[in-house]
């Protein structure tokens, strides 16, 4: 009698879950919130703002949504942020996911489209105005959270795997002051630094030296831009940018085109926290990531998990060194 009362209160809860997604599924304006979140995390006021409605709509229909798991929170500092429920191993995640699957072969309204490009601009000026005005003060910003010292000898071990396999070409995404620049020039053919700051990439220029940067091809714009998507190499490197970056899975995803095949890429970047002054004082747009999330959209594009190396630090931040292949 005992089991037959927990199958039946069993069988109870996933209808009442069954019944939750389908109801928050059965409104237009949710999955337009839905198709919106498929790449990329948004804030309340965002998406009100994005939707035209006002903010405590908005926090109804995403409570509906999150009661529904068909999405999840993320606390940035004081902000929420929200995100699909990509998968928590539920028995309701395989119809979660076609549901996705389907709902991203629909158009959004141009009018959502481009409250997504202002949000998204709004974000990468908000990071490119504070390198540009901090150039100088680079490396004193980023000592207050993970200086290259600690983490810039486990990624030329990475790199130097990649090499002995016969990697020959090296692209550096924010090369900071150049000092990953100064140690690949001797051991890459071809080594290629892409900064979307011309402050930032003028101060690694000079600060690795004449000789050296002679040997640099130096690119300024984003990994979308035109002199990027020509550009094609064995490895890829991208350390401490991510959470500087407005739409972090489209960078990784244009980094998976730019790679031969085969090719490596090796993050490292901040596993998330909660210390909200980096804002402020560094300009991060994000405090760090889930190795999690990082495997989840990496796997998504197409990547191949490799590596990983994590580092404790004394001042609360904990460092994630992974590696992706093509």
């Amino acid at each position: 009698m005992t089991a037959l009362i927990n199958n039946n209160d069993q069988n109870q809860a996933g209808i009442s879950c069954l019944s939750a997604l389908c109801k928050a599924a059965g409104d237009e304006l949710r999955l337009q919130i839905l198709r919106v979140l498929q790449r990329d995390a948004f804030g309340v006021l965002e998406l009100a703002k994005m939707f035209g409605i006002r903010q405590p709509a908005m926090s109804h229909h995403l409570k509906v949504l999150a009661k529904a798991a068909l999405v999840v929170t993320r606390k940035e500092g004081t902000h929420i942020f929200y995100r699909r429920n990509i998968n928590d191993g539920s028995e309701l995640a395989l119809l979660r996911e076609q549901i996705f699957t389907q709902l991203d072969t629909c158009e959004l309204p141009s009018e959502v489209l481009d409250e997504v490009a202002l949000i998204h601009e709004h974000r990468s000026n908000t990071s490119k105005n504070f390198f540009k005005l901090n150039a100088q003060e680079f490396r004193q910003q980023q000592d207050l959270i993970a200086s290259f010292s600690l983490y810039g000898d486990a990624v030329l071990e990475l790199l130097e795997t990649e090499r002995q396999k016969g990697a020959k070409s090296v692209l550096e995404i924010g090369p900071g002051e150049g000092e990953l620049l100064a140690a690949l020039v001797p051991r890459f053919e071809q080594v290629i630094a892409l900064d979307n700051s011309s402050a930032m990439l003028e101060r690694a220029e000079a600060l690795v030296g004449k000789e050296l940067a002679s040997s640099i091809h130096f690119i300024l714009g984003e990994t979308n831009s035109q002199a990027a998507v020509e550009t094609a190499v064995d490895c890829t490197t991208l350390n401490m940018v991510l959470h500087h970056v407005a739409t972090p899975v489209d960078m990784l995803k244009d980094i998976y085109e730019l790679l031969n095949p085969g090719g490596a890429l090796i993050v490292t970047e901040l596993c998330q926290h909660d210390q909200d002054w980096v804002r402020d004082t560094c300009g991060d747009l994000w405090l760090g990531f889930c190795p999690e999330e990082l495997s989840i959209w990496a796997r998504e594009i197409g990547f191949k998990t490799g590596e990983s190396v994590y580092m404790a630090q004394r001042n609360g931040f904990k460092i994630q060194l992974r590696k992706f292949h093509k």
